[in-house]
């Protein structure tokens, strides 16, 4: 007589538009699901294009296994770094160049934090008072899930600190909606250029990062560290730097706010990032009870 093991699931979960409404807050039913999976033995991964120094207390507070950050520049498990791939200083220096000659506001992200130029600050500031102006009337209008307040505002350090020995990606914002696909003709040699997954107030944003540097590849160093088969792993997603998570893990989930072109690349859709997508996702997969 033969018996089947049971598959030795993991779970990787992308925070902005995911476990995050971006700078709105955390469904409490995110919480509560993501802290039952791990109870039932499965090790729980954010998956975030995030630097680990910009990952919100109250995402981590939920409690997770590891991190896979910058978009899969860095990866731990368990308070072990499995990947450690900043980009080369003379890629660093060419894409900051290119933005500063193009006059893009611009973030770049170290593993410990954010770099802003002064452009970018105020449009993010512009992009905060929006959420929060929206977060409310939905509140008063719409009767829309109550949410966890996630601690103080973010923090940028200048641009004129940054060392570009130690650089994993940059953002760059634009009143252009052309523009993505300029700075994908001018970099793409060397550099993956996407769609950003901030909603910016801009016409444009992206993410730019080494080619080769991606979700896939964190995905990959933890499930090789611990020694678990993609096909078993799960990956929650809602831009386009979670496709190469999709690409390696054996089930993908995109929430339903997500582009519908990026729709089409996962397995599964859930609702939305402030409709419990995250809760309804795991329990349709059995990971949790029914929502």
């Amino acid at each position: 007589m033969t018996s089947t093991a049971s598959p030795r699931r993991s779970l990787f979960v992308d925070v902005d538009g995911t476990i995050l409404d971006h700078e709105r807050g955390i469904a409490p039913s995110t919480v509560t699901a993501l802290r039952a999976a791990r109870a039932r033995g499965i090790p729980v991964f954010l998956c975030t294009g995030r630097a680990a120094g910009d990952i919100p207390a109250a995402v981590r507070a939920i409690g997770v296994d590891g991190e896979i950050t910058n978009g899969g520049a860095f990866a731990e498990d368990d308070g072990v770094l499995v990947l450690d791939k900043p980009m080369p200083r003379v890629d660093a220096e060419r894409m900051l160049a290119f933005f500063v000659a193009e006059g893009l506001p611009h973030f770049v992200q170290t593993h410990d934090a954010v770099f802003a130029s002064d452009d970018i600050r105020d449009l993010y500031q512009g992009f905060l008072a929006r959420i929060r102006e929206a977060s409310r009337k939905d509140h008063e209008t719409v009767g829309a899930p109550a949410v966890e307040e996630t601690g103080p505002q973010r923090s940028f350090r200048p641009i004129e600190e940054v060392d570009l020995d130690h650089v994993a990606k940059g953002i760059f914002a634009s009143d252009n909606p052309g523009t993505v696909d300029a700075v994908h003709a001018a970099l793409g040699d060397r550099f993956l250029v996407i769609p950003g997954s901030m909603p910016m107030p801009t016409g444009s944003n992206g993410e730019v990062s080494l080619l080769g540097t991606d979700k896939g590849e964190g995905v990959r160093a933890i499930l090789a560290h611990r020694g678990l088969d993609a096909a078993d792993a799960i990956g929650i997603g809602d831009s386009w730097n979670d496709r190469e998570m999709f690409d390696v893990v054996g089930t993908s989930v995109v929430m339903g706010q997500a582009d519908p072109e990026l729709q089409r690349h996962a397995d599964l859709l859930t609702a939305s990032v402030g409709e419990d997508g995250v809760a309804t996702a795991l329990a349709h997969l059995g990971l949790i009870g029914p929502a």
